[in-house]
């Protein structure tokens, strides 16, 4: 079997002596020529794997900033099917690997086989569904499979010890590229400081998945941050960070403000 374009994305980011960066975009967010045009940029700076939002009306993993990126562009008719359409364009433009990020429903409503049989014309190589428990994802792995996409499942600093096996289990058996590991007890958005607890968690949930690579997310948001996890990890996941770059930008620069941070956390992310 060929190398997912996933693990092949994070083999590259490992040869080079760093953690593979991996940037979130909200599908349409803040208009869709600009996310494309901020997809460009994330390429440029260095994304191994971008990430694509799904918007959702009730984003129950999600803090302030992905909730009014995700109302927006709900409001301006973002569907999963105008997601794909993004994706398409994105994947033709750069040429990185992109996982869609989004809730259950959307998915279930086109239905899983059409879901991923389109997902797969369009460059998706990855799914993160943050409110499908790996332990009910049968059905999803199964639909994902004859398509190549892997679908990725998530553990919490709350995990207990059987549900990260499950978890690894769930990953070997869907392909999985990686497994994103939450740094934080809560939603999304940018933090000040790590969790103290962060190097144990990981060394928990290693010992579960073997070679399977772990990527953090939840509240990485300085060029400190992806330093610091680095040398722990096999990836760093960085959304709201960069939704807040591109919002507190004078006008017209929020695509320059987003490549420089993303630069800067992709340079800082060394093993």
């Amino acid at each position: 079997m060929a190398e997912s374009p996933i693990r092949a994305a994070f083999a590259r980011a490992q040869r080079e002596g760093r953690a593979a960066f991996i940037p979130y975009l909200m599908a349409g967010y803040p208009d869709e020529a600009t996310c494309a045009e901020l997809a460009r940029a994330l390429a440029d700076a260095g994304a191994d794997v971008i990430e694509l939002g799904v918007p959702f009306s009730d984003p129950l993993a999600d803090g302030a900033t992905i909730q009014h990126a995700s109302q927006q562009v709900l409001g301006q008719g973002m569907t999963l099917q105008r997601c794909l359409a993004l994706a398409r364009a994105i994947h033709a433009a750069t040429q990185v690997p992109l996982v869609l990020m989004g809730y259950y429903n959307p998915f279930l409503r086109m239905g899983l086989a059409e879901a991923f049989r389109q997902a797969a014309a369009t460059g998706v190589a990855g799914v993160i569904i943050p409110d499908l428990p790996a332990d009910e994802a049968e059905p999803l792995i199964a639909a994902a499979k004859p398509y190549g996409i892997s679908p990725i499942f998530l553990v919490t600093p709350t995990s207990p010890a059987a549900r990260i096996t499950q978890v690894a289990a769930a990953a070997r058996a869907a392909d999985s590229g990686f497994v994103y590991v939450v740094s934080l007890s809560g939603v999304t958005g940018a933090r000040t400081a790590l969790a103290d607890d962060l190097p144990a968690l990981l060394a928990r949930v290693r010992s579960a998945t073997g070679d399977i690579p772990l990527a953090v997310g939840f509240g990485i948001a300085q060029p400190a941050h992806a330093a610091t996890i680095g040398p722990l990890a096999d990836g760093i996941v960085v959304a709201s960070a960069l939704i807040d770059a591109y919002d507190h930008a004078p006008a017209s620069q929020g695509v320059a403000a987003v490549r420089t941070l993303a630069g800067q956390l992709h340079d800082a992310a060394r093993r």
